[in-house]
């Protein structure tokens, strides 16, 4: 086939998907779903090779890849029929926690018995049972975090099963928000499977499968392509989570990276053994984390498709941290986070042109659940806070930008936050000195203060917050994240992973990491740091104190700068 026809084909594909996208938006009854886009939606060959996908959540995206082979192997490609819709949560197949609940559905043309595609749709519900509402942080086993669905049909020869459906309505602190954002996702599949029997009538079943082939082994070359051009070589890195949930003990996190001609290896072994808390990762999660450093660093303009991870293995030993077997505890997955830049951190020995600082470090998160006081109605919000960009070798890190983990999703706005929670926003403001200093500065945290109008309860949660997001090439480390739980008070507390019981007029203040700094700050063109001073970035203190520049009523005190950097070099 021409690569015009099979250009345009993967454009039909990647549409497909993007109407499934918005069909889910525009349907879904929780914010976390149509507001923060916390959601994956993939399109998937007769073979399980992914072909196109919308934009989501990154680590959903790569955990589809996993969890539909899974779920198919469960059920059995020869018991699935038209209109059968299955739902996967199992951890160690659906490759997130109990929350994260994966649909998907086979794709037949009229008459024919076999599949000709897949596709899959992975959102966020509220509440599945698990032991606390809102969010599980301190969970030992699976069978804590909520309702378990291994690969079953909710609906069958397109109409729904009512005993399933009863069984997620019973389990459910939230039913409406939970079944509502089912159906929508139902909308969804049902939307793509529309649009996917539309393309290939109008191409033809030959004309597809050859054009899949061909978008498949152009996604393999360029990614291999890609790789010849970069550095051989392995290169490890290790950083620290907080804790697991349970016990007040750091956990080191270890990673190798190798790459050896068109081959991206990554290898987690040398982490330790899975622990006793919910931030055991399941391996298809593992393996997601390694397809978007990947993908981030080979092709990152191009579209994903399966053949783009051909070159790619992953290696975590079952019982690994890495590699989560049963009955291993998932539910707080943050360690993903932070393994996705450990991975950028050794590539950074190879690349150090390529690769920016760390960013944040981590997710700092929040979430308040209660009753509203007119309706009495459960409900349970949450917020995914931006933190600082690391710098990189030619440029500045990006203020309060969601973490690179998390990719195209969004925070969740003031106005719904307000609006459906017992929260009210008293600032929200970026955080001057917050960015790492360098050469080139990290980006800007934030801080918010909250303060409580409707008892309920709050929880936050970040898994990097005793110590700080890393630097590069002699920049500085900025101070890491912290939830400060009743400031002024004789509760005080500060901390990372907390919850706690909130009344009436008490306050919160979230407080978020910049990020890392690149280079000597003390090489940082004056100028620009004179420019960050007049910003509100950079305080004329840490300006003479880090960056060795004398700022004097808004200009640079050039004499006294000179002694300040003739000091330095000495």
């Amino acid at each position: 086939m021409d690569s015009s026809t099979t250009s345009v084909i993967h454009s039909y594909l990647g549409s497909a998907a993007e109407e499934m996208r918005r069909t889910l938006i525009r349907t879904a009854f929780s914010p976390v779903i149509y507001e923060v886009l916390d959601f994956g939606i993939s399109v998937y060959s007769k073979d399980l090779d992914l072909i196109a996908d919308a934009p989501g959540l990154a680590f959903f995206l790569g955990a589809n890849d996993y969890a539909i082979r899974k779920g198919v192997e469960h059920v059995g490609v020869e018991n699935l029929e038209p209109g059968d819709i299955v739902i996967l949560n199992y951890p160690y197949w659906s490759s997130a926690h109990a929350a994260d609940v994966a649909m998907f559905t086979p794709v037949f043309d009229d008459g024919e018995d076999a599949p000709f595609a897949y596709v899959c749709i992975r959102a966020h519900w509220l509440d599945l049972g698990a032991k606390d509402p809102g969010y599980v942080l301190d969970s030992t086993d699976i069978h804590q975090e909520g309702l378990i669905l291994p690969a079953l049909k909710v609906y069958k020869r397109g109409r729904p099963d009512r005993e399933i459906v009863d069984l997620i309505r019973f389990n459910s602190r939230l039913p409406d928000n939970v079944l509502g954002d089912l159906e929508a996702q139902v909308a969804a599949v049902n939307t793509g499977i529309r649009r996917l029997k539309q393309i290939r009538r109008k191409f033809g079943g030959e004309q597809l499968e050859t054009a899949i082939e061909g978008i498949l082994d152009y996604g393999e070359r360029v990614t291999r392509k890609a790789l010849l051009d970069l550095p051989d070589g392995t290169w490890e890195a290790e950083d620290i989570m907080d804790d697991d949930g349970i016990d007040d003990v750091k956990i080191p996190m270890r990673v190798k990276v190798t790459i050896d001609g068109d081959r991206f290896v990554v290898d987690f072994s040398a982490s330790p053994d899975m622990v006793a808390g919910p931030v055991n990762i399941p391996f298809g999660l593992t393996q997601t984390i390694s397809k978007v450093a990947l993908k981030i660093l080979t092709t990152p303009s191009h579209p994903s498709n399966a053949g783009c991870f051909r070159p790619l293995d992953v290696v975590a030993p079952p019982g690994n941290l890495f590699h989560a077997v049963y009955p291993a505890a998932t539910y707080t997955q943050w360690a993903a986070m932070i393994a996705m830049e450990l991975v950028f951190k050794a590539l950074a020995k190879a690349m150090p042109d390529r690769i920016a600082a760390c960013s944040g470090g981590d997710v700092p998160g929040f979430l308040m659940y209660g009753k509203e006081p007119e309706t009495n109605r459960d409900y349970a919000i949450s917020n995914n806070e931006p933190v600082g960009w690391g710098a990189a070798c030619n440029h500045d890190g990006s203020n309060a930008l969601n973490h690179i983990s998390t990719t195209m999703i969004r925070n969740t706005p003031i106005e719904v936050l307000e609006a459906k929670t017992g929260m009210q926003f008293e600032s929200v403001e970026l955080r001057c000195d917050s960015g790492g200093a360098g050469n080139h500065r990290g980006g800007l945290g934030i801080r918010r203060d909250i303060r409580i109008v409707w008892p309920g309860h709050f929880l936050s949660i970040t898994k990097k917050s005793k110590t700080p997001p890393w630097a590069l090439a002699g920049g500085l480390s900025p101070e890491p994240n912290t939830m400060h739980f009743f400031p002024d008070t004789e509760r005080s507390k500060k901390t990372g992973t907390h919850r706690a019981a909130v009344e009436v007029g008490d306050r919160i203040v979230s407080i978020s990491a910049g990020g890392g700094g690149h280079g000597h700050p003390w090489k940082r063109e004056p100028q620009k740091v004179l420019d960050d001073v007049l910003d509100g970035y950079v305080s004329t203190e840490a300006a003479r104190e880090l960056y060795k520049v004398a700022i004097e009523n808004g200009r640079i005190d050039e004499e006294a700068t000179s002694r300040l950097r003739e000091r330095q070099t000495e």
